[in-house]
């Protein structure tokens, strides 16, 4: 089974950036995807990338993140740009094709 493990997170300030990484134990050749779960409410979808590289946004985030992924590191990104105290939420990645996630990181998003 494939072993997705999130970094990234942190505590930043409204308006600061993040950058979060999905390092994969193999091969990331599959369409791809970050998810969040805030305090009290259910996981929600962020973002995801194809296997060609197409990339999709939820409302939320659109033109403040990018996913991306670096096939000769197994490595997943979503850079967050602009955050909101709302984007505080536990980050996960997830291997779409085969419904593996990982524990997730926190981002904290505070004045």
């Amino acid at each position: 089974q494939v072993q997705l493990e999130e970094s990234g997170g942190g505590l930043v300030q409204p308006g600061e950036s993040l950058k979060l990484s999905c390092a994969a134990s193999e091969s990331i050749f599959s369409n791809m995807g970050w998810y969040r779960q805030a305090p009290g409410k259910q996981r929600e979808w962020v973002a995801s990338i194809s296997r060609g590289g197409l990339t999709t946004y939820a409302a939320s985030v659109r033109g403040r993140v990018t996913i991306s992924r670096d096939y000769a590191k197994n490595t997943m990104y979503l850079q967050m740009n602009s955050l909101k105290v709302e984007d505080t939420a536990v980050y996960y990645c997830r291997n779409i094709n085969m419904d593996y996630w990982g524990k997730g990181t926190l981002v904290t998003v505070s004045s």
